[in-house]
């Protein structure tokens, strides 16, 4: 996913989406754990875009306190 992709969606999007992606890397852990990854790529490719989601999210709410 593409950071500009995750600039444009909103705080509640940004939430659900966190949110699926981190249920998507314990499902991916447990597999890595009995044997059954096929694409261990893919855990580094969520970590990243957990990573995204969460820059976003620190940055709105700092921007939010700024403006209180």
């Amino acid at each position: 996913m593409k950071f500009k992709e995750i600039q444009e969606m909103s705080t509640d999007e940004l939430l659900t989406k966190k949110r699926d992606l981190r249920q998507e890397s314990l499902h991916l852990r447990l597999q890595q754990q009995s044997g059954q990854l096929e694409q261990p790529s893919r855990m580094r490719l969520l970590r990243r875009d957990v990573a995204r989601v969460e820059t976003v999210l620190t940055e709105r709410n700092k921007a939010a306190a700024m403006k209180k």
